[in-house]
């Protein structure tokens, strides 16, 4: 076993896991019971699992436990039930889930997009979610919740 220290949504914790190099996503759904990260092609292709390291984007499924060197926030770290972060705000007033499982990736890439680019046009948020696959149809509605988000 190889214990790994790390810090998620602002708490430090310490996992033991059997091999080093297991999935991100793996670690924070199997073993600190987190569930905004989902698995969805576990290729890094869908954007489901989309996590933040030091504020960016990054597709967990894929990013091995060992080469995480930041804080990571997951979609629980954003905001909480009480206090949402201004998109899961957003994607609410909005309407923009259906099923919501491309849910998770697409708030937390859009919240990289925000902290670089505070005020998007329609444009930069529909290319910075290209590579987030939704199968619901849902897409004017996110480009939406964004927008409002942004407060364009």
């Amino acid at each position: 076993m190889t214990a790994i220290q790390l810090t998620v949504n602002g708490k430090a914790v310490l996992v033991s896991v059997d091999d080093p190099n297991v999935p991100l996503l793996y670690v924070l759904r199997d073993d600190l019971g987190l569930h905004g990260p989902r698995f969805g092609c576990g290729l890094g292709q869908c954007g489901a699992c989309t996590v933040h390291i030091d504020g960016v984007a990054v597709r967990s499924c894929v990013m091995p436990l060992s080469a995480v060197k930041g804080k990571v926030v997951t979609l629980e770290g954003l905001g909480t039930e009480a206090k949402p972060h201004p998109l899961q705000r957003a994607f609410i007033e909005e309407q923009a889930v259906q099923c919501g499982y491309c849910i998770n990736g697409m708030i937390m890439q859009s919240a990289a997009l925000l902290a670089r680019t505070p005020k998007p046009t329609a444009d930069q948020i529909r290319q910075e979610l290209a590579a987030n696959l939704c199968r619901c149809g849902t897409h004017l509605r996110i480009v939406r919740a964004v927008q409002r988000a942004a407060g364009v």
